[in-house]
């Protein structure tokens, strides 16, 4: 193995072992000492690969963005599924995030937009949820009712990680309301 190929693998397991302490403990577990520690290198291992805490923090959030966009592109490009089914599925993947991993869903929200990178990674999501949002009501007005879904599907998600959408209280699941969401923005409906 090359220097640099070992590098690599180096920091793919230190970014493993600050994902694992993120989704175990949120972002307060995540130091450098912690994450060396976790992956089994040397104290200044981490050190060698991230800046600080808040780097190593962005690039887990911009991780997450890029996965979720790699889950979107594929859902846009799957054609044996209605448009408005691949956006239900678009909405709902992001609020999965939320439910798996709710750190880390707070991380994408808090961290990363302020860098270039991370600007790009949650750009990249953007354009492929507002293709599937174009695909129902038009390049015109594809931002507005995009905006609309990605607000309401991140409010739905705050509110069923905070408890406050408690089925029985509501009598509606997450997906019936990104299903009503959905149907609300179709023309026609």
């Amino acid at each position: 193995m090359t220097r640099a190929q070992t590098a690599a693998a180096t920091r793919r397991t230190l970014v493993l072992a600050a994902s694992e302490l993120l989704d175990e403990g949120g972002p307060d577990a995540v130091t450098l000492r912690a994450v060396g520690a976790r992956a089994g290198v040397s104290r200044g291992a981490p050190y060698g690969h991230f800046k600080n805490k808040e780097h190593l923090l962005a690039e887990l959030a911009i991780g997450a963005w890029n996965s979720l966009a790699d889950e979107v592109e594929g859902l846009r490009a799957d054609p044996g599924v209605e448009p408005a089914a691949r956006l239900e599925r678009a909405v709902l993947a992001l609020i999965e995030v939320a439910r798996r991993t709710p750190h880390r869903y707070a991380l994408m929200f808090s961290t990363s937009a302020g860098t270039p990178v991370g600007a790009e990674a949650a750009s990249r999501l953007e354009t492929e949820y507002l293709a599937l949002v174009a695909d129902i009501v038009g390049e015109p007005d594809a931002r507005r009712y995009g905006a609309l879904l990605m607000s309401s599907a991140h409010g739905i998600a705050g509110m069923e990680l905070s408890g406050h959408l408690a089925k029985d209280g509501w009598h509606v699941s997450v997906e019936q309301l990104v299903r009503m969401l959905i149907d609300g923005v179709r023309p026609g409906t």
